[in-house]
């Protein structure tokens, strides 16, 4: 069944406010996670400070350089949790059987997923961490132009694709790791971590990992460097859509060989 893009994003708003409708019937929730997302945020930034308050540079890398990389990860993360948070809800979805409501449904599985629910707490990683960014620009020197905004735009759109991407095939791993405590996604998810600072500090053997096999560096630490014009790996900048495209195939790819193997619930 094919179903054109603007189908597809009608019936993702139909569905993504009915969850909001649901969600905004406990306030006090809503505020709690928004409010823990940003003393998240808020704090990590403050580390970051006192470590470049005793230390000039990580390997050329400036301090608001390496709060912009920060920042990239923490806002991937939140358009992740608000606006695809069903990612992570697709162990439930597969051990309880729930699954067996959105294959006979004439929409299409993974956008029922991603619907699954909404990360309120996205959005206040969103929020800081966008701060953040805006600060971070504004302390660099750039020259903007019609090309760097186009190349800004790319980068963050391709950047938001391959976080979702990753996400989508780390949870996919519940068709195969079947019991309450697949950890699999998590482990795959703190990756990011290390793409919080210049991958170069780390070893070739997990910049390869990172940048490759799951290209956490292609959210932040590539864009950074394509922005900020670091000869070695702003090249790379240009890979970025093909990356986001690799990612998508893959996650989907595992999507339709795990719904092969979907066995619901039974009893």
């Amino acid at each position: 069944m094919k179903i054109s893009p603007r189908r597809i994003l009608y019936l993702y708003w139909r569905l993504f406010s009915q969850q909001l409708k649901a969600m905004m019937e406990y306030s006090a929730d809503f505020y709690i996670m928004i409010g823990a997302a940003v003393m998240t945020q808020v704090t990590g930034f403050l580390f970051l400070w006192v470590i470049f308050s005793r230390i000039p540079d990580i390997q050329g890398w400036q301090f608001w350089e390496v709060a912009f990389m920060y920042a990239a990860i923490y806002v991937s993360e939140g358009v992740g949790s608000l606006f695809f948070e069903g990612t992570w809800r697709m162990l439930r979805l597969v051990n309880l059987g729930e699954l067996d409501r959105y294959l006979v449904r004439p929409v299409p599985v993974v956008l029922q997923i991603f619907c699954t629910g909404i990360g309120m707490n996205g959005l206040g990683n969103i929020i800081i961490g966008g701060t953040i960014i805006i600060m971070s620009l504004s302390h660099i020197h750039i020259v903007w132009s019609l090309q760097t905004v186009g190349m800004a735009i790319i980068l963050f759109v391709s950047a938001m694709i391959i976080r979702v991407a990753i996400n989508l095939a780390a949870n996919c791993s519940a068709f195969w790791i079947r019991n309450s405590g697949n950890a699999f996604p998590i482990m795959i998810h703190n990756l990011g971590e290390f793409a919080k600072y210049p991958i170069t500090i780390f070893s070739l053997g997990l910049q390869l990992f990172i940048s490759i096999v799951v290209p956490f560096a292609f959210v932040s630490f590539v864009p950074a460097a394509a922005m900020f014009g670091k000869e070695s790996w702003s090249y790379l900048g240009w890979f970025s859509p093909l990356v986001a495209v690799y990612c998508c195939g893959v996650a989907l790819l595992l999507l339709r060989i795990g719904l092969r193997r979907y066995e619901s619930a039974g009893n």
